[in-house]
């Protein structure tokens, strides 16, 4: 009878243990990252941590899906020959956030190489807000663009990188403040990204980039 209850005791102790482990590790996995340690660290400055904390609603977040070495191997290879008229890489998702609280407030950015700024038509114009910063930056209230020369040494080739920026759906079209966010977040990794890559002559602007009124033409 001892022999049964001591087996039953270790049993009944070995589950306490890793149901103590098993609840540990989803309160880790709950947790999530600080706005500060996502994707490499992109937004450890003030304004990009205030910025991401206000675009997405969340503190802590999940980035297992973002692919950043992928987006900065992407843009290497466009250094090693001009970009074909005819071509273009995909843009690949350099930072995809999830709330670790769960949810659908995600933000995503993506890189890809380009030649030129695009400019802005009438049309597009009265949908955003411009930004002084790169060759061009501007953002509605889901999605931002900018877009800074890459100059290398050669015989590395010159490149445009275009990072482009998804908030949250369901922003009010109107919400200026948001687009303001975006476009901060995108500055954050356009500023990490250039660094990494070596560019000289990005333009970047730093922290909070300045509104500005909209261009009508490719800069």
């Amino acid at each position: 009878m001892r022999s049964a209850l001591a087996r039953i005791g270790s049993a009944v102790a070995v589950a306490v243990v890793l149901t103590s482990c098993s609840s540990g590790g989803d309160t880790e996995k709950r947790k999530g990252l600080a706005a500060s340690a996502v994707c490499g660290g992109f937004a450890k400055d003030a304004a990009a941590t205030a910025a991401l904390k206000a675009a997405t609603g969340s503190e802590r977040f999940d980035d297992g899906p973002s692919k950043p070495q992928k987006a900065l191997d992407g843009l290497r290879d466009a250094t090693r020959a001009p970009l074909a008229d005819s071509y273009r890489p995909l843009p690949v998702p350099y930072c995809r956030l999830l709330p670790a609280e769960g949810g659908e407030k995600t933000l995503i950015v993506k890189l890809s190489p380009t030649d030129k700024a695009p400019g802005l038509t009438p049309g597009h114009a009265k949908r955003v807000t411009s930004y002084a910063s790169g060759l061009q930056a501007f953002s509605s209230s889901e999605l931002g663009f900018l877009y800074f020369p890459c100059d290398l040494e050669e015989p590395a080739h010159d490149f445009v990188v275009e990072v482009k920026a998804w908030g949250p759906p369901g922003i009010p079209e109107a919400d200026l403040a948001q687009r303001t966010r975006l476009i901060t977040l995108a500055n954050a990794v356009a500023r990490k990204v250039s660094a990494e890559l070596g560019c000289q002559g990005d333009r970047l602007a730093t922290g909070v980039p300045v509104a500005v009124p909209n261009p009508s033409s490719a800069p």
